[in-house]
């Protein structure tokens, strides 16, 4: 596998050359990337050229409408499901919210779902609210020291009642991955949906969400290089079966009964420019290895997320090296770079946490201290939820260099 050019990387994002970003080293990450060029490239061609009603019979509504095809087309390649199980929303709190009203009306008095005290409130909020409509809710309960969930412990929570189960692909704090496959065939073989929180995974590498068999994948595309959009994959059959949460005139259209508000036009558009720029790494790395190589876009998405998992694992590493010898904190979730994301939060225990990043930012760190909307993830680990822990977050455009300077910065501000 080629390694990273991270000079070419890091020439795609315009944050890296814009003044008022200059050496500062950024670190959070998993609260949103940096837009790659070619997705603001995108969006200000659309407002300049093509902001109007799109699909209409004259050139620049045709146009519009195209881009907004061709985005749709190009990340469910890349996503390696079909074009009409791909669909976008304004955030992921927002898309979960309105497959819970779905699945609502759906469920019985009595039906039973599984939710995690893992994940960010956006994908279990919406789901625990259904108690109200008589729906029992049961809690799939992370260790309090690891912060892990035993993909064990949810076979006593199945039964033949049970039609969902909600779990997050990797926790935004705790960062330890979970067994999709494994977690998700539990729940098919009991007779339940399975819904992914992809939010903090998809950022490191778009995952094969056929592969992983997860029936709901959601994530928000402005962790992932591009705008401020959430999208879902739904499997088509589960989408003709939930009830219309659109205008009663959409009921029959699968790409607009779970999407009750208009669609943002210009940022679905200009998310085709992730795809533009996860090619521009294929070629860059891959296109010359193998003669005549024409991988389609799941293929090339793989690739792709390789490269930029190895890259990560080996600036993770270094850094829960350092943290793991440290008696002054405590590191939330796994120290092997392995298997966790670069996600990385850290409790001080002789400074508060704002103090501590207070510091950084002297150093010129962009880092946060907060409980990340995962607050019961952290209660549950014996965490303060105010002021919570900090978090410390990269993708593969960070540098070594920025890696050294953090550990210094840290060494500095604990």
């Amino acid at each position: 596998m080629s390694q990273l050019d991270l000079a070419f990387v890091r020439s795609q994002f315009p944050a890296f050359s814009d003044p008022s970003l200059k050496d500062w080293a950024f670190f959070e990450n998993a609260g949103g990337s940096y837009a790659c060029g070619p997705v603001i490239e995108r969006l200000t061609r659309f407002y300049r050229e093509t902001k109007v009603q799109p699909y209409g019979p004259f050139p620049a509504s045709e146009r519009a409408g195209a881009e907004m095809d061709e985005a749709r087309r190009r990340l469910a390649g890349y996503l390696n499901v079909a074009e009409d199980e791909l669909h976008f929303g304004p955030s992921t709190t927002q898309n979960t919210y309105v497959l819970a009203q779905a699945f609502r009306e759906m469920l019985n008095d009595g039906d039973e779902i599984v939710v995690t005290n893992q994940d960010h409130e956006a994908n279990s909020g919406a789901w625990r609210r259904l108690a109200d409509s008589g729906i029992v809710v049961r809690e799939w309960q992370l260790d309090p020291e690891s912060g892990e969930l035993d993909p064990a412990a949810l076979d006593s929570l199945l039964s033949d009642k049970t039609r969902l189960v909600a779990f997050p692909h990797c926790s935004n704090i705790v960062g330890h991955v979970n067994p999709v496959t494994e977690i998700a065939a539990k729940a098919h073989a009991a007779g339940a949906v399975v819904a992914v929180d992809g939010v903090s995974y998809a950022p490191h590498g778009f995952p094969d969400v056929a592969a992983l068999d997860a029936d709901i994948y959601l994530f928000s595309l402005y962790k992932t290089y591009g705008p401020h959009q959430g999208l879902m994959t739904v499997k088509r059959d589960l989408a003709e079966r939930l009830p219309n949460q659109s205008h009663f005139f959409n009921a029959d259209k699968i790409l607009k009964k779970l999407t009750p508000a208009g669609p943002d036009h210009a940022q679905i558009a200009a998310s085709a420019g992730i795809a533009d720029y996860f090619d521009a790494l294929h070629a860059r790395h891959f296109a010359h290895t193998v003669e005549g190589d024409e991988a389609d876009e799941a293929e090339r998405g793989r690739r792709v997320h390789s490269l930029m998992e190895a890259q990560e694992k080996a600036l993770l590493a270094p850094l829960l090296d350092h943290l793991r010898q440290r008696n002054d904190i405590r590191v939330l979730g796994p120290t092997d770079p392995a298997v966790r994301a670069p996600t990385v939060a850290i409790h001080p225990k002789n400074k508060p946490a704002p103090e501590v990043v207070e510091r950084l930012r002297h150093h010129r760190i962009a880092a946060c201290v907060s409980n990340f909307y995962a607050y019961r993830l952290v209660q549950a680990m014996g965490i303060d939820p105010e002021p919570g822990v900090l978090r410390l977050s990269f993708v593969h455009y960070t540098s070594p260099e920025e890696i050294e300077r953090l550990i210094e910065a840290l060494d500095e501000s604990l």
